[in-house]
């Protein structure tokens, strides 16, 4: 099984988004009994909370619902037990590897590394302003897909198109 975890700052906007997208193109592939998937935050201001309405309404706008999860903070044993940590921005990325094992420091990476993107380095955090979420569910569309590739490629042959 392959477990993979999506990290944003609060983990109500972005990484839920991008846990909701992986889940469905997951399922879309038929390889649900191959993954493990969550999401958390470096902060734990929004502990116990579902993701923004704001993300869940653009989420569900491409068919995907983000009702059942629940905010949480990334804690010292994700790093033992996920196989990928994807962090949104380059924040939380220092913010990751500060607090990780550095034997597991190769788990660790941006999300947009993994997406067709030149020089991009940071899923904006929509957050704070009124616009901005159709931004940044399109960049985790397409990092998404691009994560999944790789997996599909690196330990899961069989399941190659």
């Amino acid at each position: 099984m392959v477990r993979v975890l999506f990290v944003c700052l609060g983990n109500i906007c972005r990484s839920p988004t991008a846990e909701g997208i992986f889940r469905h193109l997951v399922d879309k592939a038929d390889l649900n009994d191959k993954f493990f998937i969550d999401s958390a935050g470096t902060g734990a201001w929004h502990a116990g909370e579902p993701p923004d309405r704001r993300s869940a309404m653009e989420a569900l706008k491409h068919g995907i619902d983000l009702s059942g999860q629940r905010a949480r903070k990334v804690s010292d044993a994700d790093f033992h037990e996920f196989d990928y940590i994807l962090a949104m921005d380059d924040q939380n990325y220092r913010d990751l590897l500060e607090r990780c094992p550095p034997k597991l420091e190769h788990k660790v990476s941006l999300m947009l590394a993994h997406g067709p993107f030149k020089g991009a380095t940071a899923v904006p955090d929509p957050y704070y302003s009124a616009d901005g979420f159709d931004l940044v569910f399109s960049l985790l569309k397409d990092a998404c897909q691009g994560l999944l590739d790789e997996i599909i490629a690196e330990h899961l042959r069989e399941h190659a198109k």
